[in-house]
C-alpha cells in the first residue's frame, strides 16, 4: 500500500474515533463533587486527612484543606492535578479568568474561572496561610 494512502487512512481513522467519542458524550469531564474531589486528592496524596473541600461554581477546581495545609485540585483533561500550597502563591484576575501562580516548576500556573465572590474568598484563603 502506498504511504500516502496509509497516512490518509490512519489520520482519518484517528479523527473518526475522536468524533464518535465526542458525539457519544465520552469526551466530557464531569464536574467535581465533594466526594470526587476528595477521592482525586487522595489519589495524589494518600496519607492526607481532608478537613474541608470547597468546589468552584463551574466544578473544575477545588480548594482542599488538609492536616498538612491547604491545597488546590483542578481538572487537567480527563485527569486531575493536586498541589499543596507553599505560601508563595499569587492570584491575579483579568477579563475572562483568574490565574493562580504556584511556586511549582511542574505546574507554574492554573487558570481558574471564578465568580467575583469566589475570587474574594480564594484571595482571602490564599493570604491567610
Amino acid at each position: 500500500m502506498p504511504l500516502h494512502i496509509l497516512l490518509i487512512l490512519v489520520v482519518g481513522g484517528i479523527a473518526g474515533i475522536a468524533l464518535v467519542l465526542h458525539w457519544l458524550g465520552l469526551s466530557k469531564v464531569p464536574p467535581f463533587t465533594p466526594e470526587t474531589a476528595s477521592a482525586a486528592w487522595l489519589r495524589a496524596h494518600p496519607d492526607d486527612v481532608i478537613e474541608k473541600t470547597m468546589i468552584t461554581a463551574d466544578g473544575r477546581a477545588a480548594r482542599i484543606t488538609t492536616e498538612r495545609g491547604p491545597g488546590i485540585l483542578w481538572q487537567m483533561g480527563a485527569d486531575t492535578c493536586a498541589r499543596l500550597l507553599t505560601g508563595n502563591e499569587t492570584l491575579r484576575i483579568n477579563a475572562k479568568s483568574t490565574t493562580l501562580y504556584l511556586d511549582d516548576y511542574a505546574a507554574p500556573k492554573v487558570r481558574l474561572h471564578l465568580t467575583s465572590d469566589e475570587y474574594t474568598d480564594w484571595q482571602t484563603w490564599i493570604t491567610q496561610k
